[in-house]
C-alpha cells in the first residue's frame, strides 16, 4: 500500500486508531506529546517524527486526534506546525472534537498552501476505537472524502459525509448533546433504583430490553456494575464539548435548556475533583446528592 499516513495525538482514542491503520497495512509516521505511546507504535512498526512539521513532510495523508481547538490550531498553524512542512497536495484530516469555526479557519489557512482538509470527528469511545467500529462524521469536499474513505474504513464502520468543512464538527456536537443527556438520565435512573434497594445489574438488564436501552447503557454497563469509572472518555473532555455546544448554540440562536443543566452537572463534578473519571462517572455526583454514594 503506497500511501503513507501521518498520525499526531496518541491518547486514549488516537493510539488504538493508529494501531488499526498499521493492522490495515498502512505505513505510519507518528508524533505525540507523550513518549510512551510513540514508543509503543514504533514497536508495532511505525516511524516516529519530532514535530508536526516533520510528520507533514513525510506523509500523503495526515491525521490529528487532539484534545481541543487551541491544540489543533497550534499543531496545524503554529511554530513547527503542519503548515510549515506540508507539501502541496497533502490531505489533512482532523478527527478531534473542536469548534467547527476553528476547523474552517485552519482549513482556509492550509488551503492557501495547497493542503486539502477534512474535519472528521468520531463517536464510539475507546472501545469503538479499539474495535475499528467508530462512527466518523465528515465535513469537506467529496473528492477529498472519497480519497480518504479507505483510511476511514480501517478505523470505523459508519462513515458519513455531511457537507462542507465544519459540518462534521457540528454533527459531533449534536452527538455529544445526546450522549451527555443519556448519561445523566442513566445516572438519575440508577441512583433512584439504588436508593429503592434494587440490584444494579438486574436493573440494567431490564432497562436494556426496552425503549430505555441505548448504546450508552450497553457500553457503560460494566462501569455501573463494577462502580469503577476508568476513563474511556473523560468528564473533562465531555465538559469541553458541552462548552463548544453552548458556544455554537449561542452563535446560531438555538436555545438548549436541557443541555445547559447537563453542562452544570458536569461542571459540578469537575469542581469536586472528578474531571478525570469516565463520563459515565457523572452518576457519582447524583449518588452523592442522594446520599447513597458509598
Amino acid at each position: 500500500m503506497a500511501q503513507v499516513i501521518g498520525f499526531i495525538g496518541l491518547g486514549i482514542m488516537g493510539r488504538p486508531m493508529a494501531k488499526n491503520l498499521l493492522k490495515a497495512g498502512y505505513a505510519l509516521v507518528v508524533h505525540s506529546r507523550s513518549r510512551g505511546p510513540v514508543d509503543e507504535l514504533a514497536g508495532a512498526g511505525a516511524k516516529t517524527a519530532g514535530s508536526p512539521r516533520d510528520v507533514a513532510g513525510q506523509c500523503d495523508v495526515l491525521i490529528t486526534m487532539l484534545p481541543n481547538s487551541p491544540d489543533v490550531d497550534l499543531v496545524a498553524l503554529g511554530p513547527n506546525g503542519i503548515i510549515e512542512g506540508a507539501p502541496v497536495g497533502l490531505t489533512y484530516v482532523d478527527m478531534s472534537t473542536i469548534s467547527p469555526i476553528v476547523s474552517q479557519k485552519v482549513g482556509k489557512a492550509l488551503a492557501a498552501k495547497g493542503v486539502k482538509m477534512l474535519d472528521a470527528p468520531v463517536s464510539g469511545g475507546e472501545q469503538g476505537a479499539i474495535n475499528a467500529a467508530l462512527s466518523i462524521m465528515v465535513g469537506g469536499d467529496k473528492a477529498v472524502f472519497d480519497h480518504a474513505l479507505p483510511i476511514f474504513q480501517a478505523m470505523g464502520k459508519t462513515i458519513t459525509l455531511l457537507g462542507p468543512l465544519g459540518f462534521g464538527g457540528f454533527t459531533k456536537l449534536a452527538n455529544q448533546i445526546i450522549v451527555a443527556g443519556n448519561l445523566v438520565a442513566l445516572a438519575e435512573a440508577l441512583t433512584l433504583a439504588k436508593k429503592a434497594g434494587l440490584d444494579r445489574e438486574l436493573t440494567l438488564t431490564a432497562l436494556a430490553g426496552g425503549l430505555a436501552g441505548s448504546k450508552c447503557l450497553e457500553q457503560k454497563k460494566p462501569n455501573y456494575v463494577g462502580d469503577t469509572y476508568k476513563p474511556g472518555f473523560k468528564i473533562d473532555l465531555h465538559s469541553k464539548d458541552l462548552g463548544l455546544i453552548m458556544e455554537s448554540a449561542r452563535e446560531l440562536g438555538v436555545p438548549l435548556p436541557a443541555t445547559a443543566v447537563v453542562q452544570e452537572l458536569f461542571n459540578a463534578l469537575r469542581v469536586k475533583g472528578g474531571g478525570g473519571l469516565d463520563h459515565s462517572g457523572i452518576i457519582t455526583l447524583l449518588e452523592d446528592l442522594a446520599g447513597v454514594r458509598e
